[in-house]
C-alpha cells in the first residue's frame, strides 16, 4: 500500500486504455501504478505490492495470459487479484483467463460501475481466487 492507500497495478499496451483505468479508480483514492507491457510490469513489480492487477489479455510480446501463469507460479504474487480485461468474449478467452489463474474477467469496453466494484472487491481483503 502506499500511504495507507490500496495499491493497484495497471497493465495495457493501450494507453487510451489505462488512462481510462485511472480516470475511474484514481478518484476512488487507489494508488496505481501503469505499465504498458507485461515486460515493464515485470521490472516495476520488483517495488511493488499490490493488491490487485488489472491486466490486458492480448499484448504483444507476453501475453496477459502468459503474464498471468508467472504470477502465480512467483510465491509473492501467487495471491494477488488478477483482474483480466479483454474485447474477447468467446468462452475459449474466458476459460483460458481462468486456467491461466485469474481472479475476475472484465470485457471491453470498460464498464466504470463494474471496474470499480471488482477492484474495491479484491482490494480491501484477502484474495479470493476464481474459478479455475
Amino acid at each position: 500500500m502506499t500511504e495507507g492507500r490500496p495499491q493497484v497495478l495497471l497493465v495495457d499496451d493501450a494507453r487510451t486504455i489505462l488512462e481510462l483505468e485511472r480516470s475511474i479508480l484514481e478518484p476512488a483514492g487507489y494508488a496505481l501504478t501503469l505499465a504498458g507491457s507485461a515486460e515493464e510490469a515485470r521490472q516495476l513489480l520488483e517495488q511493488l505490492d499490490p493488491k490487485v492487477v488489472v491486466l490486458d489479455v492480448m499484448m504483444p510480446g507476453i501475453s496477459g495470459i502468459e503474464f498471468c501463469r508467472e504470477l502465480r507460479a512467483t510465491a509473492r504474487f501467487a495471491r494477488v487479484a488478477i483482474i483480466m480485461v479483454t474485447s474477447q468474449t468467446e468462452e475459449e478467452s474466458v476459460e483460458a483467463a481462468y486456467l491461466a489463474g485469474c481472479t475476475d474477467y472484465l470485457t471491453k469496453p470498460i464498464e466504470r460501475a463494474e471496474l470499480l466494484a471488482k477492484v474495491a472487491q479484491y482490494a480491501r481483503g484477502p484474495e479470493t481466487r476464481g474459478a479455475g
